[in-house]
């Protein structure tokens, strides 16, 4: 029994020796290099027919100049998965006249190269920098690559942040390939980064934070690749890309910098196409394209000619993404028209509506339920005007040049501002517009019972629930409820989320419902009015057709608008967002500028108040005199009218002419202000 007990314990004691003895690390120093005991690495020379060498996990700190001196059949140097690696000095990359690539990838402690480590490399067709830890672009302006198609790769380096001025100017061919990808911290590239350089025509900047591109040295890039470039918001103006052919964005409103081109300055290629096609037909199975030359040119001007032998078949530039159907290629307002219409539209309503705040809120009369549900109308369509009149401001800034403000302003505060004030004022104007309906039709339906009048208090509660209503539904859009930056006109058109599709759904079934209530009501107060104890029949046709204005113009504004917007809602759009925009400036501000007319300014009400206080001023003092004689003289008169012989009466009928007095006088009130 003893023996196995002890040979059981030597086993485990063995295997958790095993356990805990140090694993060998994964360094290696190839055999003809040496791996000095200061960390520096020597590799003198590596035999005949040797042609690629590969250095990972080298358990060496620095680089030193002129390490791989005598590597003369070396093609590839790839130094890989070297944790310790920390520096390369200058020089260390120096006159290897056959090298053609260096690979210098995953080593995330490598923190400084010094300037001139590549010199003299004639050859070099590839250097690829990728995922260091260096803090500064490696100098590359002594390598004087004789190469045709040579490819510099600095990429996933997260400490680069600037690119400096004339950082490629050793780059000598115009194919050459320039790769800065993933390098996620970059975010400035001097203006003059490119100067000194011939190319690159290849030019790749995908997943950096770069936030403009400079504008010298663009001219020899063919394809442009920016994928993931959020930053990027601006680029440089269209005439620096004079070869661009390929274009891959992040943005889709860039693309309309190079479709928004007159057709003869998209290639030039193209416009000699179109003037010699038919002798390009002509001399198609012609085995030498020279011919077709010689036959259009003299021969001292070929002379001077690096033949394009692609002539017959012109380059059309491509770019992606696409515009879609939200963002067309085209300004924020489509049409000239518009242009002008929009600035009419938003100073009659900011101004119609300032006049009539004015006046209401200076008046000397005491603020009664219908003046203060005036006055919220008269907010509501001023801010209405203020969203127009910052969609015609941005649009007069950006005419002709949108493509390249379109991410700034639609991603930006301006257009979250523009969103909130239209769908702030819309809901508002609407909501206030049916309170006021709802008051008219209550004044005259119960003006006999005056303990059932509607007092201030009253109308303060109704309308703040009215406020905190349109507060919610203009700001849920901000918290990610669709959302104001899908489209340049700021309107909450994102319906991607089944929320979002609510959102759109309820605001617009809540307008459809108010605007039944308003024709409704204002259909009984006709009926109410037809009374011939109380109105004149010769006032029943007015009243009828004043009313009939009010209706239209509420149907005008909402029923366009909530027609096209319901079947956007259920993602069967019937018009596109070019046409939508007639409707955001030819109908959708009806309101706000009839509003201040039909309620205020073309009222009795209104013009005695407007008199009046023009007099306190020094102005049109008879006329407003006039108007306080009238105003006294119609009061009393009907008010004795009304009581022409209550001495006699019993007390019952002289409390009945009572009410009949008030009932007269609210109604010509409520006629002359809302009719």
């Amino acid at each position: 029994m003893g023996r196995p007990l002890t040979m059981a314990r030597l086993l485990r004691a063995l295997l958790l020796l095993l356990l805990l003895w140090p694993l060998p690390t994964r360094t290696h120093c190839p055999d003809f290099c040496s791996c000095s005991p200061d960390g520096a690495l020597r590799c003198p020379d590596a035999g005949p027919g040797f042609t690629r060498l590969s250095l990972t996990y080298l358990p060496v700190k620095v680089i030193p100049s002129q390490a791989f001196r005598g590597l003369s059949d070396v093609l590839i140097i790839e130094i890989s998965q070297s944790d310790s690696l920390e520096r390369m000095e200058a020089n260390a990359f120096d006159s290897l006249l056959n090298l053609s690539e260096i690979l210098i990838q995953n080593t995330k402690n490598l923190v400084y190269i010094e300037p001139g480590a590549f010199t003299n490399l004639p050859r070099l067709k590839y250097l690829s920098i990728c995922n260091t830890g260096i803090q500064k672009l490696p100098d590359v302006t002594k390598i004087f690559s004789a190469e045709f198609n040579f490819i510099l790769e600095i990429c996933d380096n997260l400490y680069i942040t600037t690119i400096p001025g004339n950082a490629f100017q050793g780059m000598n061919n115009e194919s050459a390939t320039l790769d800065l990808k993933e390098n996620k911290n970059l975010r400035k590239m001097h203006n003059d980064a490119l100067r000194g350089a011939i190319g690159p025509n290849v030019l790749d900047i995908s997943s950096t934070k770069l936030e403009a591109l400079p504008s010298y040295g663009l001219e020899s890039i063919q394809v442009l690749i920016a994928t993931s470039s959020y930053s990027l918001k601006k680029l440089p103006p269209r005439e620096k890309f004079v070869n661009l052919l390929e274009a891959t964005l992040t943005y889709p409103s860039h693309c309309c910098a190079f479709i928004n081109l007159p057709t003869e300055d998209q290639n030039i290629s193209l416009f000699i196409f179109e003037n010699f096609s038919k002798q390009c037909e002509s001399t198609a199975r012609k085995p030498n394209n020279e011919t077709f030359y010689s036959t259009i040119f003299a021969e001292s001007e070929l002379s001077i000619w690096d033949y394009d032998y692609g002539f017959c078949s012109p380059k059309i530039l491509r770019c992606a993404p696409e515009p879609d159907a939200f963002n067309p290629c085209e300004d924020i307002m489509g049409y000239d028209f518009l242009r002008i219409l929009i600035w009419l539209i938003n100073l009659l309503a900011i101004m119609g509506n300032l006049a009539v705040l004015f006046v209401l809120l200076t008046s000397h009369y005491k603020m009664t339920v219908p003046r203060f549900l005036m006055c919220n109308l008269s907010f509501a369509d001023f801010c209405m005007g203020l969203y127009l009149l910052l969609i015609a401001s941005v649009d007069s800034k950006t005419r002709g040049q949108y493509h390249n403000h379109a991410i700034d302003w639609q991603t930006g505060s301006g257009c979250s501002a523009a969103g909130f004030f239209t769908v702030f004022a819309s809901e508002l104007s609407v909501y206030t517009l049916t309170v006021i309906t709802l008051e008219r039709w209550h004044t005259i339906t119960y003006a006999m019972q005056l303990d059932r009048k509607l007092q201030l208090r009253h109308a303060v509660l109704i309308m703040l629930a009215g406020w905190l209503f349109s507060t919610i539904f203009a700001a849920l859009p901000l918290v990610g409820v669709s959302n104001y930056m899908k489209v340049s006109i700021c309107l909450p058109m994102d319906i991607e989320t089944t929320l979002s599709q609510a959102y759109i759904l309820i605001i617009l079934v809540i307008n459809v419902v108010a605007f039944i209530i308003i024709c409704a009501c204002y259909i009984k107060i006709y009926f109410a009015v037809q009374n011939p104890e109380l109105v004149a029949a010769n006032k029943d046709t007015k009243i009828a057709k004043k009313m009939a204005i009010l209706i239209f113009t509420d149907f005008t504004c909402m029923a366009p608008i909530s027609f096209f917007a319901i079947s956007a809602a259920f993602k069967v759009p019937l018009i596109t967002v070019t046409n939508s925009k007639i409707l955001l400036v030819l109908f959708y501000p009806v309101n706000s500028c009839a509003n201040p007319f039909l309620y205020a300014i073309f009222t009795k009400a209104f013009r005695r108040d407007f008199f009046l206080l023009l007099s306190k001023f020094g102005y049109c003092k008879n006329r407003a005199e006039l108007y306080r004689m009238q105003n006294f003289s119609a009061y009393t008169s009907n008010c004795k009218n009304s009581s022409h012989g209550a001495n006699r009466a019993p007390q019952n009928a002289l409390k009945l002419s009572t009410f009949k007095c008030q009932y007269t006088t609210v109604l010509e009130e409520t006629c002359s202000k809302g009719c």
